[in-house]
């Protein structure tokens, strides 16, 4: 059967070109492609994201209505929607992000990052996590190319392509469904929506009801709704681990090759079944912020996978390198355990049961060097920050809310004011002749290829096989 006829265009769009200005294209990739546009009612400068991949697009929207009173979220103005389109996203326009941040504090700035706004970007990220979890979205993709950040150094998360909303799957809500309206759909604000958590020491976060939920109610409600999450259709995913991956405004794209699933390691395709809230899969996120329980294949996750991405993250603030930058997935796993020691039942208990951990192991690591050598001159405060995120069992992780009380963050030196922070004045992807890319995190795409290491046992066993790494 034929597909319909698709512009592939925002250009050539009606319903669109009436309202909006395109101005330029800023970023593009195998299943996006955004562009900078001016609201011709009011000039307003906006983000329109046009997504060929009806599953993502149903996701970012998804994800993004529930986050809208967030002030830490990526603003989704409206979106178009016909049956023979692809969907557009009206964002707010963001010149910058934490990556290309990142990148100028190493380049042009003497002192780094300083303590005091090292934590005002913690603050800012944790307030957006928490938003996410305490309204059960696994966003499944944090990485600092997803956190934008507005001229006058308002942090926002971006890019919902990949993200989950953890709910029954017989749960209705009309809001949720693909638009019956041909041309045009504007944002529904969600009653459902769980108000976020105490942003009082946060400027800018305007009146928000407080949330009175405790930990041991909100672990129980996570569980819960992970467990009702699981059901026999696979979530078959079209949002792959990215290449050069990053898109001012955006959200992220991706460019890969034709067949984005080739050589991934994990990827299974079953055919058929509404996989809008099936079982998770292993297949997302991006390779160095992405938790070892989905290296080994695990699909029994939740928000704990978040919480391994941020203390990447805030590794990477503190010593401005990424913390684990695998070539593969398995020199992934290999820089891991270098650090913090083999994945046991000891320090794992249940990670035996993950899909591949019969398949691929490694000797032994005898001396892990430790957090410690990877952020040299950090205090014990930052150091056991990080730790509290950056560990093996997935239950132990701190949450983003308790992060907010942690000792480190309330103590000298503050958090400075949002209007203290050193911004980026550009975009580096586009600085450097690279659309929609982050050129460090060129080897970031999925693979699992052998042929970087110079020997590897492969043993029969009952499962199949296994394979063993020095």
């Amino acid at each position: 059967m034929d597909l319909p006829n698709r512009s592939w265009s925002i250009h050539t769009r009606p319903e669109i070109i009436q309202k909006y200005e395109i101005l330029e294209r800023v970023g593009a990739g195998a299943y996006s492609d955004v562009y900078r546009g001016r609201r011709l009612s009011d000039d307003l400068i906006v983000a329109l994201k046009e997504i060929h991949d009806y599953q993502s697009a149903f996701r970012e929207i998804e994800a993004l209505q529930v986050l809208q009173s967030s002030p830490n979220v990526v603003v989704l103005h409206e979106y178009f929607w016909s049956e023979d389109e692809d969907a557009v996203l009206v964002l707010e326009f963001l010149r910058t992000d934490l990556a290309s941040l990142i990148k100028d504090a190493k380049r042009n700035w003497e002192d780094g990052i300083s303590g005091g706004e090292i934590k005002r970007w913690m603050v800012q990220i944790l307030h957006a996590v928490d938003a996410c979890h305490r309204n059960s979205i696994v966003h499944r993709d944090l990485k600092p190319s997803n956190l934008l950040i507005s001229e006058t150094g308002v942090l926002k998360l971006a890019d919902f392509g990949q993200a989950r909303i953890l709910i029954e799957p017989g749960f209705d809500n009309p809001h949720l469904h693909e638009p019956h309206d041909p041309n045009r759909v504007t944002i529904i604000q969600h009653a459902e929506v769980i108000p976020e958590a105490d942003n009082s020491h946060q400027e800018g976060s305007g009146n928000q009801e407080k949330g009175t939920m405790s930990k041991k109610e909100y672990a129980s409600d996570l569980d819960d709704l992970k467990a009702k999450s699981s059901i026999d259709d696979i979530d078959k995913e079209t949002n792959f681990h990215d290449g050069n991956a990053s898109c001012l405004a955006t959200c992220t794209t991706s460019d890969v090759e034709d067949d984005p699933f080739k050589g991934s390691y994990y990827y299974e395709a079953e055919e058929g079944g509404d996989d809008t809230y099936g079982k998770l899969t292993s297949c997302v996120g991006t390779r160095w912020f992405k938790a070892p329980e989905l290296l080994y294949g695990s699909t029994n996750y939740g928000p704990e996978i978040d919480l391994w991405s941020l203390g990447c993250i805030f590794a990477e603030l503190f010593s401005l390198e990424p913390l684990f930058p695998g070539t593969s997935d398995i020199d992934q796993l290999s820089r891991i355990f270098s650090v913090s020691g083999n994945l046991t039942e000891e320090n794992s208990p249940g990670c035996s049961k993950y899909p591949d951990y019969g398949i691929i192991s490694f000797n032994k690591v005898e001396n892990p060097v430790g957090l410690e050598a990877c952020l040299p001159n950090r205090s014990p405060d930052e150091l056991l920050l990080v730790k509290k995120l950056i560990c093996f069992d997935p239950a132990s992780r701190a949450t983003a809310m308790e992060l907010l009380h942690d000792k480190y963050l309330n103590e000298e030196p503050l958090p400075v004011p949002v209007s203290e922070l050193r911004v980026p004045s550009t975009n580096h992807a586009q600085d450097e002749g690279s659309p929609g890319g982050w050129c460090d995190y060129k080897d970031m795409d999925s693979d699992s290829d052998f042929e970087e290491f110079s020997t590897f046992n492969v043993t029969t066993t009952n499962a199949g096989f296994s394979i063993q790494f020095p």
